[in-house]
């Protein structure tokens, strides 16, 4: 669903438990309950149809885009379900093993557990992770927080919308495909761990909204988002396939949504669509002081196949919740 549906759909469900430190009403990446003064559950599900062929592959990007709500609020991964849309009718169960087995891995990967889950069949194949992980009550990021001079650190390249779609019609190179399979399945949990060193004033992951969706949550009524749009990374073949418009739906309802929420000076509007592209497992979207994320940036470059940069700044509000120039 789009972020304006979604918005509208979730309105009235918001609680009032004095233990939840986040619920939606924010549109966070992930809920916050809190257990007793020194700890707090972070809890979070998503999943997604496939976005490669390998179902391997596939089960490691989409556990890898679901662990990422837990890292964008600055917690550990504890434990995870996993939750399964099954086609019988067209794989084998070998299929399901793999899309499993590369989900297992991830989970793994950052210190988690998988403890069970459930599947059901389905005529669309979808695979994700309910995942919780633990906090300090003190020390949870939100996106909607961020303090006006601080600058805004991207960590992996935009346009994995569009590279996913082209994958689908067999239209991307090798070269551009494995790239984009590194980036997609690479997680963000040692670039959250690092950011433990520092002052984070806001995070969040950019997802199915895209960069332009998510700065917006990052926002709020006392800051806008300055974003340069030369300094954000973006895959290659991203802008001459969007010209051919092998663009995902969710890229064009996104771009739609976002019309009268942000500013583009000069010919930044060339931007807007790639801006809006709909991501797969993208990276996260970090408010820290200028000093701290020049050095942030240099030590996770290694984490972030060399794409993590800072691509603008926190400014007193102004018409526009964002501006792109």
């Amino acid at each position: 669903m789009g972020p304006g549906d979604l918005k509208h759909t979730i309105c009235s469900l918001i609680s009032d438990d004095k233990n939840v430190l986040v619920g939606f009403e924010n549109s966070d990446d992930a809920a916050v309950y809190q257990i007793n003064e020194n700890e707090a559950l972070v809890q979070t599900v998503d999943f997604i149809t496939p976005v490669v062929d390998d179902p391997y592959i596939y089960g490691k990007i989409a556990a890898a885009n679901s662990l990422s709500d837990i890292f964008a609020m600055g917690a550990d991964v504890k434990t995870a379900l996993n939750i399964v849309g099954f086609d019988k009718t067209n794989h084998t169960y070998e299929v399901l093993s793999e899309i499993l087995r590369g989900g297992n891995e991830k989970i793994k990967e950052c210190g988690g557990v998988l403890v069970g889950g459930h599947t059901i069949e389905s005529p669309e194949m979808y695979y994700g992770l309910s995942v919780t992980g633990m906090i300090h009550p003190k020390k949870v990021l939100r996106n909607n927080t961020p303090k006006i001079g601080h600058v805004i650190v991207l960590t992996k390249p935009i346009g994995m919308g569009i590279l996913t779609t082209a994958i689908k019609r067999d239209l991307l190179s090798k070269e551009t495909t494995l790239e984009a399979i590194n980036v997609m399945q690479s997680l963000n949990y040692l670039p959250s761990k690092l950011l433990r060193e520092y002052e984070v004033s806001a995070c969040t992951d950019i997802t199915g909204f895209g960069l332009l969706g998510h700065a917006l949550e990052s926002t709020n009524e006392r800051v806008s988002i300055s974003i340069d749009a030369k300094n954000v990374p973006v895959m290659a073949d991203a802008f001459d396939l969007a010209d051919k418009n092998i663009v995902p739906g969710g890229t064009k309802r996104n771009m739609k949504y976002l019309e009268d929420k942000v500013i583009f000076a000069g010919d930044a509007s060339k931007y807007a669509l790639m801006f809006s592209d709909a991501q797969t497992s993208g990276g996260l979207l970090i408010s820290m002081s200028e000093k701290d994320a020049l050095e942030y940036v240099k030590k996770v470059q290694d984490l972030t196949y060399g794409y993590a940069c800072v691509i603008g700044s926190i400014i007193p509000r102004g018409d526009r919740a964002i501006i792109v120039y």
